[in-house]
């Protein structure tokens, strides 16, 4: 059975698309039953072109991508989610919706990064610390992907979720 993932954040820009290109990108690679998705509170309606290029210069094919609202994943329609990640603080402090689904109510947990739309140094430093944050987003879904994600109980899942976090 498919894991599906959402991956939320305020604007879904960066941080978020950085997160939904690595682990679907990951679990391609690793022939994992993963699927991932992203979206915001409070969509942008645009996505971050560093983040764009951070993901594309690490082979993650990124057509297809738009910024959208978690609203999306509220329907009967939408996927059943397994796991919702926050990776922005505003994000995480926010009365998340009900997601519907056809095991109940996902495992929820927080990964923080800070927002590398804020670095110093231009373009440049902007580039860096997209980089920076795709890499460290990156090692956290190789642990996510690592798990045995079909026997886990909710449980065991968010233990094991939330000692991701930690790492």
């Amino acid at each position: 059975m498919t894991t599906n993932v959402l991956i939320l954040c305020t604007h879904n820009s960066a941080r978020s698309v950085l997160s939904e290109g690595m682990l679907s990108h990951l679990a391609a690679k690793l022939g994992k039953d993963v699927k991932a998705f992203s979206a915001g509170s409070a969509p942008s309606g645009r996505l971050n072109p560093f983040a764009l290029e951070a993901l594309t210069q690490a082979g993650v094919d990124v057509s297809g991508y738009r910024s959208k609202s978690w609203d999306e994943f509220t329907t009967p329609e939408a996927p059943p989610l397994s796991i919702v990640i926050t990776v922005c603080d505003s994000a995480a402090a926010e009365q998340c919706p009900v997601f519907f689904g056809g095991h109940g109510q996902p495992v929820k947990v927080h990964w923080g990064y800070p927002d590398p739309s804020n670095a110093e140094g231009g373009d440049e430093g902007k580039r860096r610390a997209f980089e920076l944050t795709r890499q460290a987003i990156g090692y956290r879904m190789l642990q996510l992907l690592a798990l045995p994600l079909e026997t886990l109980s909710k449980a065991e899942l968010l233990a094991a979720l939330q000692a991701i976090a930690k790492s």
